[in-house]
């Protein structure tokens, strides 16, 4: 969550953040910001006709190989932990669900060939027939039991728990069937089945590799490829596997490199060392477009950028402080200086296009009169004066994983600044970002952090059920019967336009308390170098096996 993000429970979808050094002077602007942190907000290296693409030209023919770069090494594989990026990035291709989400954003049937729901408690799924594990095993009804199982089996402490928090039961029901009954209607369980939620594994194959699984030897799953060599701290290797039901890989082999460093990352893909990947850094973006090597694609991420309210124990716990905050953030100069040009000022904790679905009239609820945008320092600076708050001291962690999250931490501290309040920053090593997600300890003195947050369900209960009370990403430990009602309310709504219209309600109570600050939607980008083609360009990559998909591009 996330990004790296993690989870326990229920999904944190956070992009992993990257810092720049503290800055010592006052900083009344973005344009002196950025001159003391990073790129100008009239970076030269910023995009500016960004336009998302529904995909990328399909390959023309098979190929032996190809190589992609992921900025970190997954620490396991297993399917119940699958919460960051690299995991999911590499596990989509190898490990698949009861359903599918696909490059469009939309849910299809995956190892279920039907999904029914024969009162709003249960919920069928009747399995393809003749599907094979990579350790030759025929996938049965068995498998799907002791898959989901895993899934809230407190000793796996699986990041996707909450996800079956209304399961009453998962039983067998015929060979090739499998009946999930549940305690309450649940509009979300079946959306979850299509992400690493639904990962169906073999029985025999997770139970013979014991306390390894995840970590060594094959993960027993159905994918167009099977894990190859593991090279640890190098890369991990996936073969295509030929018994695979659907359509074959294009590609023998696909080899993941583990590049942590963004300017290695950039250089790999320039030189062709690397023909590909996700998640560029923002600030390779004019460079990759420029280098002739390749092209840059941008498509839907469903991701927001937001700065995450840890603590309303202090000032944050007066809601004028946070709208304060929110009027004096220059929202347009961290667009271009902190996501390269390639992202959307918004107001909105949730993407346009989680609301793909909703009738106009519940969009006008959900955005017309949303907080605005734009910056007011006078109404801020008044506001702060109002809270008592003038001259109070509020710490916000920054990382150095690259500068999206750097100069969003550092801009937070210029709006502060100006406003009078006293904004400090915490600079914590990249591999230790993870833990603000994961360790309330870690969190200790810290009021605020940087957060991208990514859907895994084309749904705006998604992120907006992160404010119920005992959420797990409701870090500040807000509480609201008035809302918990709410979103209780919508999860037990099956139609989508009536859900909405519930949602629609969240989004405006959790907008008015700016229990996150919104700060800019970001889309996905992806470059391939002229070799290959043919990934989505969308953040369905997460959970659709994408790489089977690459191949020649001439």
């Amino acid at each position: 969550m996330t990004s790296s993000p993690t989870r326990t429970g229920r999904r944190p979808h956070r992009r992993p953040g990257r810092t720049a050094a503290v800055t010592t002077a006052v900083l009344t602007s973005f344009a002196l910001l950025a001159a003391c942190s990073g790129p100008p907000a009239t970076d030269p290296a910023a995009v500016t006709d960004v336009r998302l693409s529904a995909s990328t030209p399909p390959a023309r023919g098979d190929i032996d190989s190809f190589s992609w770069a992921v900025y970190a090494e997954p620490p396991t594989l297993d399917y119940t932990v699958a919460f960051d990026y690299p995991q999911n990035t590499i596990l989509s291709n190898v490990c698949e669900s009861l359903m599918r989400w696909t490059p469009g954003l939309t849910t299809e049937p995956g190892l279920a060939r039907q999904a029914t729901n024969p009162d709003p408690t249960t919920w069928v799924y009747d399995l393809r027939p003749g599907v094979r594990f990579h350790d030759g095993n025929e996938m049965t009804a068995d498998d799907v039991v002791f898959s989901l199982g895993r899934q809230t089996d407190p000793d796996n402490a699986a990041a996707w728990a909450q996800a079956f928090q209304n399961v009453a039961s998962v039983t067998k029901t015929g060979p090739l069937q499998v009946t999930v009954r549940l305690k309450k209607p649940d509009s979300q369980f079946p959306q979850y089945m299509a992400t690493a939620a639904g990962v169906v594994a073999s029985k025999a194959g997770v139970e013979a590799a014991g306390e390894d699984y995840g970590t060594t030897g094959g993960l027993a799953c159905t994918g167009p490829f099977r894990l190859g060599t593991w090279n640890k701290g190098q890369s991990i290797e996936l073969d295509r596997f030929d018994d695979y039901w659907g359509t074959r890989a294009k590609s023998k082999k696909a080899v993941f490199r583990f590049l942590t460093d963004p300017s290695a990352r950039t250089n790999a893909m320039l030189s062709g060392e690397v023909d590909g990947g996700y998640l560029i850094p923002t600030e390779s973006y004019a460079r990759l477009r420029a280098g002739g090597s390749g092209t840059l694609y941008f498509g839907e991420g469903l991701s927001t950028v937001n700065v995450n309210v840890t603590n309303m124990q202090g000032p944050l716990g007066d809601v004028r402080v946070r709208r304060a905050l929110s009027l004096a953030l220059d929202r347009t100069g961290f667009v271009k200086a902190g996501l390269g040009g390639a992202g959307t000022v918004t107001n909105s904790l949730t993407t346009r296009a989680a609301w793909a679905a909703a009738p106009e009239r519940t969009l006008k609820t959900a955005f017309d009169g949303l907080p605005p945008t734009g910056q007011d320092i006078a109404r801020a600076k008044a506001l702060v004066e109002e809270a008592g708050a003038t001259g109070k001291t509020l710490t916000v962690a920054t990382s150095s994983i690259g500068q999206d999250v750097s100069l969003l931490a550092t801009a937070v501290q210029a709006a502060g600044t100006r406003i009078g309040l006293d904004i400090r920053l915490k600079t914590i090593a990249p591999n230790a970002f993870t833990a603000l997600f994961t360790d309330p300890a870690a969190r200790e003195g810290i009021d605020m952090f940087p957060l991208t947050y990514y859907d895994s369900i084309t749904d705006p209960l998604d992120l907006l059920t992160n404010f119920k009370t005992g959420a797990y990403m409701n870090f500040a430990g807000y509480s609201d019967p008035e809302y918990d009602r709410l979103v209780d309310q919508a999860a037990a709504v099956y139609d989508t336009g009536q859900r909405m219209d519930i949602e629609a309600k969240l989004q405006r109570h959790a907008a008015e308390q700016l229990l996150w600050i919104p700060v800019a939607e970001w889309p996905t980008a992806l470059f391939m170098n002229k070799r290959v083609t043919g990934a989505p360009t969308t953040i369905a990559y997460m959970y659709y096996p994408w790489a089977a998909d690459v191949g020649a591009a001439l």
